[in-house]
């Protein structure tokens, strides 16, 4: 087992953008963006699919990216999953717009209490091979909580070898952002991936601060792959090259048959 690279479109007032995530915050007023793309959603869509980079997620970050996130959707039909805003109300609409799996987080943490019952239905409705579970996170101390609404509160959850089992009960994969160092290009959460590489019994993408794919194998023995964001030359960055990463997962993938 090997880690890979993982795709994403992340999208802000209907941009796909790369935002530095410690700073998102209801007012915008501090938002600091490291990218804002010429190219429509659906152009990366279409690159994820031409390169077969499965996996890959599209991420809402706030109101009025419907209409965007649908683009990108359509660029990659039941090749994306799909996150941000995510309840049991919407849930099966975005999957019948084409995503391949929804993303959840704040819906499970009412008033930042976890819900197990929120998580159990939403599980149900849509099948746990069609759900992931958003633990991003934050640093408390030497330990990792839940964050929620754009990773600006911190929930009642720690990220445990405990509450990841609980979780993995009902979803088919993690996805976990480390806000605290979200888009700062300084470099993953280290201790955090090495944790999850000891914890997690389920497919899980990192994604926070990447340069470097072969460190996070190496300390996640495999068992974490990653997202490239403001690194990444196709998002502006100087760090990554995009074509490097296919050929990567290309040559991970002939291994593995």
């Amino acid at each position: 087992m090997k880690s890979v690279f993982r795709p994403c479109i992340d999208l802000h007032d209907g941009q796909v953008k790369q935002i530095v995530g410690g700073t998102l915050s209801a007012d915008s007023t501090s938002l600091k963006t490291n990218f804002v793309a010429s190219h429509p959603p659906q152009y990366y869509a279409e690159l994820y699919k031409k390169h077969n980079l499965t996996g890959g997620h599209v991420i809402m970050l706030g109101r009025g990216n419907e209409e965007a996130a649908k683009l990108a959707l359509a660029g990659w039909d039941h090749g994306l999953q799909i996150g941000g805003g995510i309840n049991d109300q919407n849930a099966s609409t975005w999957l019948d717009a084409g995503a391949s799996k929804i993303i959840v987080t704040s819906y499970l943490f009412p008033d930042g209490a976890f819900s197990l019952d929120r998580l159990q239905n939403l599980s149900s409705l849509v099948g746990k091979d069609r759900l992931v579970v958003d633990v991003s996170c934050r640093r408390v101390r030497q330990s990792w909580f839940v964050a929620m609404d754009k990773w600006q509160r911190i929930t009642e959850m720690e990220i445990t070898k405990e509450s990841l089992h609980l979780l993995s009960q009902y979803c088919s994969e993690f996805l976990i952002h480390a806000a605290d160092v979200e888009g700062l290009c300084q470099g993953i959460d280290e201790k955090l991936v090495q944790k999850l590489g000891e914890w997690v019994t389920i497919p899980t993408t990192y994604a926070g601060g990447a340069r470097d794919l072969e460190t996070v194998d190496r300390l996640s023995n495999g068992k974490v792959d990653l997202t490239y964001g403001s690194s990444l030359d196709i998002f502006g960055g100087t760090l990554v090259k995009f074509d490097d990463l296919v050929t990567y997962n290309a040559s991970v993938l002939a291994q593995e048959v």
